[in-house]
């Protein structure tokens, strides 16, 4: 098994409700591929509860290998998420271990 683990920073918005409104899209957006892409085991997403920390949302994922994880990082329906999370995206960080 392969965990993939990711953290996003996000540019900075223009209101507080904006900014939740757009992480939410996202937290939906990436866990609704669960049921599109078979490649993935699990998902978890989760929003920065906790304002003194840095990044604004933490991804993990399960894959039975790294070839799954590899075509889940290049489906077509990832890809459409990943284009709305680069569009206010200053900085991400990812892990990928084998458990």
């Amino acid at each position: 098994m392969v965990k993939h683990i990711v953290l996003f920073k996000m540019k900075a918005f223009a209101s507080e409700e904006e900014k939740s409104r757009k992480l939410h899209q996202i937290q939906l957006g990436l866990l609704n591929l669960k049921s599109i892409i078979k490649e993935l085991q699990s998902i978890e997403v989760g929003v920065n509860t906790n304002p003194k920390e840095q990044y604004d949302i933490a991804l993990t994922t399960t894959h039975f290998s790294m070839a799954d994880l590899n075509a889940y990082a290049t489906h077509p329906e990832h890809l459409a998420v990943s284009k709305i999370i680069r569009e206010v995206l200053e900085s991400r960080s990812c892990v990928d271990y084998e458990i």
